[in-house]
């Protein structure tokens, strides 16, 4: 592996790695100032619900962009996985590389329907109007902290299948598929040499041989 491809790898796993600690860091911090039940007054003789400003709503969008921007980053760098398939050996590595890719999404897509659905809900600024009697909506607890778990698994196994990744180019770069034969089991040049005598004899066999023979 030359200096050049080692620095990229380093820096696409410290970027990602960031960022993940970013969306999880983000995450909690939102956990910790969504408006809580008892911060929110009714208004009786309006029978609306008013809600204090919270930092909730920025921090739960900022954990949701940094981890859409590590997903993109990892995607680009391990390119089209179902269009380099055929290329990987069937062997433990490419059942690693399904489950960390499979389960990397699975935790990708619930960390960003908790996150965003949470910011939406904590989205209120000042007055609503109560929708039934003396119900005001806040977000749950533990919905936020949630998507900022799922946000740490889904970057750390996107990282793993980075790594496995290029663990199996290189083991299929350095260990070629060998044999001499090769060719002829797959139709390549080595098929195409005669492997036997001509059972006929030639033109010029005939010609040559006496009439009366």
């Amino acid at each position: 592996m030359t200096e050049t491809r080692f620095a990229v790898i380093c820096c696409v796993v410290t970027v990602v790695g960031f960022l993940g600690l970013v969306s999880a860091a983000t995450g909690f911090a939102a956990e910790a100032t969504r408006i809580k039940p008892s911060q929110v007054q009714i208004n009786d003789r309006l029978y609306q619900c008013v809600y204090p400003r919270s930092p909730a709503t920025a921090l739960g969008s900022t954990a949701v962009l940094a981890l859409i921007i590590a997903k993109i980053i990892i995607n680009v760098s391990t390119g089209c996985s179902c269009c380099k398939r055929s290329s990987i050996p069937s062997n433990s590595s490419s059942t690693a590389l399904l489950i960390f890719s499979v389960f990397s999404w699975i935790t990708f897509v619930v960390a960003i329907i908790l996150l965003v659905a949470a910011v939406a809900l904590n989205n209120k600024n000042g007055a609503e109007s109560i929708h039934s009697e003396y119900a005001c909506y806040v977000v749950k607890p533990g919905v936020f902290a949630g998507g900022a778990l799922l946000s740490v698994a889904s970057v750390v196994l996107g990282i793993a299948y980075y790594l496995t990744l290029i663990s199996v180019k290189k083991s299929s770069i350095n260990n070629p598929a060998s044999g001499s034969l090769s060719g002829i089991n797959e139709g390549g040049p080595a098929a195409w040499i005669a492997m036997g005598q001509p059972q006929f004899p030639s033109n010029k066999d005939t010609r040559d041989q006496p009439l009366g023979a």
